[in-house]
């Protein structure tokens, strides 16, 4: 295995890994003994789901998620000078695409490291795949402001954008405040806007649905108090 920084996609939630990993990805792991992790308790639970037998008291976890210090991130590629492989593992999802690991890739590139990114499940792209939205031209807003005015003010921006330039616009939420995003997107969406919501993407409890927003009052929206949701509207 050539020696580089390996980005390595997970599961979105409590998916069996043989269905969203490749064989590939659990052969490039079980080679690698360096982590940058979003979160340690995690990644090694990951790793475990990946191969039971996985020498995970012979690795070294380096922490990259919000309380880590990014000063202390080009100390972390040190092994890819010696000629050690590194993976870099997010919470859930592909590193560097709305979680963590950008940095440490920006690093690595400056730095003429080889990054290779590996195939795995993303939820934006799947939710644009199964959304029937345009794919063609789409963009990621991670979070909208807390403030609900200010909430609303930039939900009329983005639809805005989308009419315009026919952009399918996505946006996530804190699961415990789906419902309340929801409600909001229909106040304040145009009547033939139409809303996807992508919810628990890959899991058992997947439930991807897209309508109008002056449909969406027929249709029974199931609980998403606990269940991580892209939306995505145009």
């Amino acid at each position: 295995m050539d020696t580089a920084l390996y980005l390595i996609p997970c599961t979105l939630g409590d998916t069996p890994v043989e269905r969203v990993i490749p064989a590939y990805n659990i052969e490039v792991i079980r080679q690698l003994r360096v982590f940058i992790v979003e979160e340690i308790r995690t990644a090694r639970r990951f790793l475990r789901r990946v191969d039971r037998s996985f020498p995970i008291d012979d690795s070294t976890f380096l922490e990259m998620g919000k309380h880590a210090d990014p000063r202390k991130f080009a100390d972390y590629l040190c092994p890819l000078a010696l000629g050690q492989s590194i993976g870099v593992i997010s919470e859930a999802g592909c590193p560097a695409v709305a979680d963590p690991g950008a940095d440490v890739v920006a690093l690595a590139q400056r730095r003429g490291y080889r990054v290779v990114p590996l195939v795995g499940p993303s939820s934006m792209i799947l939710s644009v795949m199964a959304s029937g939205l345009n794919g063609q031209s789409f963009a990621f807003n991670g979070y909208l402001p807390i403030d609900d005015a200010d909430r609303v003010k930039r939900i009329k921006q983005l639809e805005q954008r989308a009419h315009n330039e026919r952009q399918t616009q996505l946006f996530i939420e804190t699961p415990y405040r789906n419902r309340k995003l929801f409600d909001l997107l229909v106040r304040t969406l145009r009547p033939q806007t139409r809303l996807c919501i992508a919810a628990g993407i890959t899991t058992p409890d997947e439930w991807i649905a897209t309508h109008t927003v002056q449909e969406w009052g027929k249709v029974p929206l199931p609980d998403l108090g606990k269940v991580p949701a892209i939306f995505l509207f145009l």
